[in-house]
């Protein structure tokens, strides 16, 4: 006699997905949203590196959560713009949830970070001359003062554009 095969071991679960795929995700606030996120986010990587980077380590750090976001956020649309999320089986809500949150996290530190560098200068005749802190003194002119300013805004703004989305994912994954 023939057995009948386990059910369990020849079928998977849909996978979860709340959003749309294909272009109807641009027509959503979440595809919307991530939309923003590759802008701004692309807007943060252009203007820290077109700065003499003053402070490595700190906008280091910004540069690095800039450029990886932007990647991570323009994958992640292409994966529902080609419709691949359906092909994935995993649960969509949690993926977004999850991954919206651990970019809050970045951007958030990226923010700080890139606010500490503008902050607290002392204007000279053209130059903004930092404060020291321990043995770094670090020079600014007005241009690369103001860029940074800029850059401590949008991301300020791809801060607040992952917050909502991770905002909108969480209620998505607590249906």
């Amino acid at each position: 006699m023939a057995e009948t095969p386990n059910p369990a071991t020849t079928s998977f679960p849909a996978p979860t997905i709340s959003l749309p795929l294909g272009m109807e995700i641009l027509r959503t606030y979440s595809g919307a949203l991530i939309c923003l996120e590759i802008v701004f986010g692309g807007l943060v990587w252009m203007l820290v590196a077109s700065t003499n980077v003053s402070v490595p380590l700190l906008q280091g750090w910004v540069m690095f959560v800039s450029v990886t976001m932007f990647i991570c956020s323009s994958i992640y649309l292409a994966l529902f713009l080609l419709g691949l999320a359906d092909k994935i089986n995993t649960d969509w809500n949690f993926m977004d949830m999850s991954y919206h949150f651990i970019a809050l996290l970045f951007y958030f530190g990226a923010f700080l970070l890139e606010a500490t560098v503008s902050s607290a200068g002392i204007y000279a005749n053209s130059t903004c001359i930092r404060r020291p802190r321990g043995n770094i003194i670090t020079f600014l002119d007005y241009r690369e003062y103001n860029i940074n300013v800029a850059a401590a805004i949008f991301s300020f703004i791809v801060t607040l554009c992952y917050g909502c989305s991770m905002f909108m994912g969480f209620r998505r994954w607590r249906k």
